[in-house]
């Protein structure tokens, strides 16, 4: 390790400890550096990584507070660093596998714990689809809304952060199948109507095996797409 990347890491001890709680003020920087007995320049690399990190916010003429570290929050650039890859046809298929990886795990956990209240929000997205079909955007837009209130109901928000982040890269693909083939808004619908009846049965194993053919379709005719435009 660095010098620095070990500043950093004491930093991220006092917080995980507890001594700099969510919500502190981190003392003067020359204090700091001299309670972790380092130099101030290596203290001032450390919080401004772990600013850049979200960990710590710089709040001008105020001083320098550790956040919320709320899921959101820390991984919150994780959507803006995938959207750089968008010119990458192998980084996007590999993001669709990481999709289909987690999402028909956190579909089925979905169904142990969705509410009543909450399938029906799942029910209205679907409704939307359904009458935004010659719509390609906003047939999409209320596709992401589906699987939000999907993830959502699984409670931990970790997981829909993560793919929150997955989708939005993957949001332009399914745009751009869409757009390329017209037969997909009904199938798309058909799918998602499969997952939504898994989900009001709760029963988790057929919910994954309903979001899995969905994702599989989706980076199925992702693959070939791209291997016919090479």
């Amino acid at each position: 390790m660095s010098l620095t990347d070990k500043a950093i890491e004491q930093i991220r001890e006092l917080i995980r400890t507890g001594a700099l709680p969510p919500g502190s003020k981190l003392p003067p920087e020359p204090e700091l550096a001299a309670q972790l007995g380092l130099s101030r320049n290596l203290a001032r690399e450390a919080v401004k990584a772990l600013a850049v990190a979200r960990v710590l916010e710089v709040r001008r003429g105020d001083g320098t507070y550790v956040t919320s570290l709320q899921p959101s929050l820390l991984f919150g650039n994780l959507g803006g660093a995938v959207e750089l890859l968008q010119g990458d046809s192998g980084a996007l298929l590999d993001l669709m596998e990481v999709r289909r990886l987690l999402e028909p795990a956190a579909t089925a956990l979905a169904a142990t714990r969705i509410s009543d209240e909450q399938l029906t929000q799942v029910r209205k997205h679907l409704d939307a689809m359904r009458a935004a079909r010659d719509d390609v955007e906003a047939l999409n837009a209320h596709d992401a809304a589906f699987h939000h209130a999907v993830v959502s109901a699984t409670g931990n928000e970790s997981l829909l952060t993560l793919l929150e982040g997955v989708s939005g890269r993957t949001l332009r693909a399914r745009i751009w199948r869409g757009l390329v083939d017209s037969r997909v808004a009904g199938r798309t619908i058909e799918e998602h109507e499969a997952i939504f009846a898994a989900l009001s049965a709760r029963d988790p194993a057929l919910s994954q095996a309903a979001a899995l053919l969905h994702v599989s379709n989706t980076e199925r005719w992702l693959r070939e797409h791209l291997e016919s435009a090479a």
